[in-house]
């Protein structure tokens, strides 16, 4: 078994791949040729605990990658939808009302972005005066 600090062994990196494709313990364990002891076992460990979540965090980067490269694709659906005089009126608004949901929640994001900036900005300034305040 690996210490503190070393590589997790092959079959560990196994187990974490099979936990990403299995909806349960019981077979990420099979997948992995381990008992199910074992793997929770591992999971208690916070070298094994980091890494499954390291490769969980990567999986969903991927796939948030993934979407993004769709959303033009998306957004060029959208507007051929509310365009086509010959799909049904239903149709087109629902695409309609979609770009438009979307732009707004866009536009609140980068608006309550723009906040968050601002208030740690006001936060760094703010801290090196609370560093020596107390001080004479």
């Amino acid at each position: 078994m690996s210490g503190h600090g070393e590589k997790l062994g092959r079959k560990q990196e196994l187990a974490i791949a099979a936990l990403l494709r299995s909806p349960t313990i019981a077979g990420a364990a099979e997948q992995a040729g381990i008992s199910e002891a074992t793997l929770f076992r591992w999971l208690q460990r916070p070298d094994f605990e980091e890494a499954y979540r390291r490769a969980r965090q990567a999986a969903v980067d991927q796939a948030i990658s993934q979407l993004q490269q769709a959303t033009g694709q998306a957004v060029a659906t959208l507007q051929d939808v509310q365009a086509d005089t010959e799909a049904p009126a239903s149709s087109r608004v629902t695409a309609a009302k979609t770009v438009l949901e979307m732009a707004l929640k866009l536009r609140e994001s980068e608006e309550l972005e723009a906040r968050l900036s601002a208030l740690e900005e006001q936060l760094q300034r703010m801290a090196p005066a609370a560093k020596g305040g107390g001080r004479r």
